[in-house]
């Protein structure tokens, strides 16, 4: 066996040099886009560390715990720190659509009245009776209607009983008897809001005038009281007929 390699009569293998190994950890070319920086005072392979308040298996502020309702999507919590008021809308959602504002009532037709009644152009709202009245015409005064029962018998004397009727069927027709319109009265229909027509007239002058003398002095004394007392000043002759008697002055109801 020669002392060189190659000579002699076996010529031993000649073995490469052993290869230089690889190193455990190579060094690579930083990147901060393919790799980012670790944070700080920590290793790969590692998890940061809790922050104070915050304990282990919890996640960070914003984020779901462990335990705890899921926020409804489309919401966001407040602010670190801040809290909610109570009532007011969360983050995130769209304020409830509000509602048309009602229109104004007209001051013309009834607003403030009691009852919410409607007051037609040309009246007004009477408050002692609550009877919708022509304007420029009042109910009749207790006195005045005493008056006229009294200035019935002078008249009827006058005419000679005779013409006291022939006047009073000409003026049945505008809601008057003879009596009524010397002294400027007129019976008036509140529930069809007219004077009085001539069936009217009848039926308050000749069947309420029997339903006054029905029971004499009674009926004649409770007819007078209800005059004095009722808040409309109706009479049994009234109520047979539902009429009033108005106070006018200047004759609008003429008109």
């Amino acid at each position: 066996m020669s002392d060189y390699p190659g000579q002699g009569g076996e010529q031993d293998a000649v073995q490469p040099p052993p290869g230089q190994p690889y190193p455990q950890s190579a060094p690579t070319q930083f990147n901060p886009r393919v790799n980012p920086p670790p944070w700080q005072d920590q290793q790969y392979g590692q998890q940061p560390p809790p922050q104070q308040g915050q304990q282990y298996g919890q996640q960070q502020y914003g984020q779901q715990q462990y335990g705890q309702p899921q926020q409804p999507y489309g919401q966001q919590p407040p602010p670190y720190g801040q809290q909610q008021p109570y009532g007011q809308q969360q983050y995130g959602q769209q304020p409830p659509p509000a509602f048309p504002q009602a229109p104004p009532v007209p001051a013309g037709y009834g607003y403030g009245q009691p009852g919410g009644q409607v007051v037609p152009a040309g009246m007004y709202l009477d408050q002692q009776s609550g009877l919708m009245l022509p304007q420029g015409t009042v109910l009749a005064s207790s006195g005045r209607r005493i008056g006229a029962y009294f200035l019935a018998i002078p008249l009827i004397i006058v005419t000679l009983g005779i013409g006291y009727v022939i006047w009073g069927l000409v003026a049945w027709g505008n809601g008057q008897s003879p009596a009524l319109q010397v002294l400027g009265m007129r019976v008036w229909r509140p529930e069809e809001n007219r004077v009085a027509g001539f069936w009217h007239m009848a039926l308050r002058e000749i069947v309420g005038r029997i339903c006054d003398g029905i029971l004499s002095i009674i009926t004649e004394l409770t007819s007078f009281v209800f005059m004095l007392t009722r808040p409309d000043r109706k009479t049994l002759h009234d109520l047979v007929a539902g009429t009033v008697v108005l106070h006018d002055p200047n004759k609008v109801l003429s008109q």
